[in-house]
């Protein structure tokens, strides 16, 4: 085949795995076979839409087959798949789609209303709606006629594109440095940065967790985290089918009905954030479901909590946690199972095929026990971000180490400790929120005079946003005004949970708001 990036794969695994159960999505069961002729059918499709080699294909919705099968038809065409967070406002949306220069979008049925207004004033053309599991094969009547107009893109049904198209075999040329996706980061300057991953950065970070977690063809995934977020995708799914398994797709998480799933198909590897393993603990159900198949366990986002370990040691089930972000597809470093209880604490060590170092400010490497920012270097780190030249340059030690903007430091055994985040980053239920990102829209109140967003401890959430503001002189302002002016134009997450007003900020002799002060005084 001249295609060798991930596009290609659903074709090499069709003659070892044609029949076998590649994803289960409710009730539906598809073969690997199946889902290689969708997958075909739907790039043929697309290709007849125009699309070709480079242009970018945006997803919108939950995990579902068309999900999976929206990548891999993207990868055969040489493409550039977009995966967007269903979880964002309209304008979010809006600006990654301009930014991409996305001309294709496929949106879930559900999503209809919100797809319909992040397109407006971008250069999507076409829109490709996909039913709801319940209408598949009545393709949906939300969508209308087969091919309508609405605003400036044509919109279409998907399954009917996807069944109207031959099945014939594309093979595209793609190699391994070729762009294969575009995942947005929100930055420090309040506008997200898209990383541009290649076929080759997914491909060795899939590497990278066979290696390091012994996937194997007959592991069974429960896919509960959405797969629009890098870990899931690239930590998760794809893994699982490049090694031939089966992947179990979740639209959402509930921990009841998880746990039902865990034990009727006999799932054996899970992914997820620490509040997913501890709603999971704390269900009515957990005494009682057999959890015997679990083997493989990955946490990521933030370290476990000893409460949450007790909980799953006592049902004998051990876990890997992972350090790691968006630029380094995602996987950098893991703590082998077996070690979380005496390196309690870390995120473990490099992956097989990935190298850490804890630098100084001058670059230098520092020795074990000193603290430092961590950089990474490997295959599976990108070389650059999507029309940010500038942040491509700024994110770079000596050209070859990402530098993370976390601090942190390695044990005489190797093993990395990340004690601090350099860059203010708040991370919420495993989703990262940047505070200059919220702290921009929430300054645009003619009330608000200046304004400091800080992650405070939650329970259930690991920590939240809360918001530090100072009034102009006589103007009034409620918690609930900053809120209902940030619903629908940022994601809930990202909304404070609380709004702190305040006389004045602490500032440093050239201005700049003393956040450490503010979280010692208000982080509490």
């Amino acid at each position: 085949m001249h295609n060798n990036g991930v596009g290609s794969w659903l074709e090499r695994r069709l003659a070892k795995s044609g029949p076998k159960a590649a994803l289960i999505a409710g009730e539906r069961s598809i073969t690997y076979g199946e889902l290689a002729e969708r997958a075909r059918r739907l790039a043929q499709a697309l290709r007849r839409r125009g699309v070709a080699r480079g242009d970018r294909i945006a997803y919108l919705g939950e995990n579902d087959p068309a999900f999976v099968e929206t990548f891999f038809a993207t990868g055969l065409l040489g493409a550039v798949f977009v995966p967007l967070n269903t979880r964002l406002a309209a304008p979010e949306l809006q600006f990654q789609l301009d930014d991409a220069g996305v001309r294709l979008l496929v949106n879930a049925g559900r999503l209809e209303p919100l797809a319909a207004a992040a397109v407006e004033a971008t250069g999507v053309q076409r829109r490709l709606v996909v039913a709801e599991p319940a209408e598949v094969g009545s393709a949906g009547a939300e969508v209308g006629s087969p091919e309508r107009e609405v605003g400036s893109a044509v919109v279409e049904r998907y399954e009917e594109a996807l069944q109207a198209a031959p099945a014939e075999p594309i093979d595209e040329s793609v190699s391994l440095d070729d762009g294969a996706m575009i995942l947005y980061t929100s930055g420090t300057t309040g506008r997200p940065k898209g990383a541009l991953l290649t076929h080759g950065n997914i491909t060795w970070n899939c590497y990278n967790v066979l290696v390091d977690t012994d996937l194997a063809s007959t592991d069974v995934a429960l896919m509960i985290s959405p797969l629009f977020h890098v870990a899931s995708l690239d930590m998760g799914l794809l893994p699982i089918l490049i090694k031939g398994g089966t992947a179990v797709l979740e639209q959402k998480f509930e921990p009841g009905r998880a746990l039902e799933l865990i034990e009727r198909h006999r799932v054996t590897t899970l992914n997820g954030v620490p509040t997913t393993f501890q709603m999971l603990a704390e269900h009515p159900a957990w005494p009682t479901t057999d959890l015997t198949s679990l083997t493989k366990l990955t946490c990521g986002g933030s370290a476990i909590p000893a409460s949450v370990l007790a909980a799953y040691d006592a049902r004998g089930i051990e876990f890997a946690n992972n350090y790691g972000m968006t630029e380094t597809a995602p996987g950098a470093t893991t703590l082998p199972r077996g070690r979380s209880r005496d390196k309690l604490g870390s995120a473990g060590l490099p992956h097989f095929f990935t190298d850490i170092r804890i630098a100084d400010p001058l670059g230098e490497v520092l020795a074990p026990g000193e603290v430092g920012e961590i950089q990474i270097a490997g295959p599976n780190v990108i070389k650059q971000y999507w029309n940010r030249s500038d942040a491509t340059r700024d994110s770079y030690a000596d050209g070859i180490w990402f530098k993370s903007g976390d601090m942190g430091y390695r044990d005489d055994e190797g093993f990395l400790y990340v004690s601090d985040r350099l860059k203010d980053m708040i991370i919420s239920g495993g989703e990262n929120i940047y505070p200059a990102e919220v702290e921009a829209v929430i300054v645009e109140l003619p009330q608000v005079a200046s304004v400091a967003v800080i992650g405070v401890p939650d329970e259930k959430w690991g920590e939240v946003p809360r918001a530090i503001v100072t009034l102009r002189e006589g103007a009034e302002l409620t918690d609930d005004d900053v809120r209902t002016h940030l619903d629908g134009r940022l994601a809930r997450y990202k909304i404070p949970k609380s709004v702190v007003f305040v006389e004045e900020m602490p500032r440093t002799a050239s201005g700049k708001i003393r956040k450490a002060e503010l979280r010692k005084q208000y982080a509490l």
